[in-house]
């Protein structure tokens, strides 16, 4: 019998967080080969980036220690699952997508986090 274990993430540690524009979050997901995902959770839509993997990393992502280098955001307050942007570089509207992470503990976490760290 396979032993299963759930093992959650036991600190997130963010070392940028970018406040932006709307419309520009969506313009950072479009890329030549198509347009990335953006992820809702509970009033935020952003994206993240992670640190290579580097030894140290995956010794603190195996400990339960999670970093995200960069994180952009910008307040939205109702989930849509396709957000639309009129591109004047592409000339063209483009379809982002939008993944609801308000089941993720950890994303509701980084929410909470973010909205108390915008009141200071």
């Amino acid at each position: 019998m396979v032993r299963i274990t759930y093992s959650p993430a036991e600190e997130l540690v963010v070392h940028e967080a970018v406040s932006m524009d709307k419309d520009d979050l969506l313009r950072e997901r479009v890329t030549p080969a198509g347009t990335m995902p953006l992820y809702w959770c509970n009033g935020i839509l952003f994206s993240f980036s992670s640190l290579p993997m580097t030894d140290d990393i995956v010794k603190d992502y195996l400990r339960g220690k999670i970093h995200w280098l960069e994180v952009h955001f910008a307040k939205e307050d109702k989930y849509n699952p396709i957000l639309t942007l009129n591109d004047e570089q592409y000339k063209a509207t483009m379809n982002i997508r939008v993944i609801d992470t308000s089941n993720s503990a950890l994303h509701k976490e980084f929410a909470k986090w973010l909205k108390t760290t915008l009141k200071k």
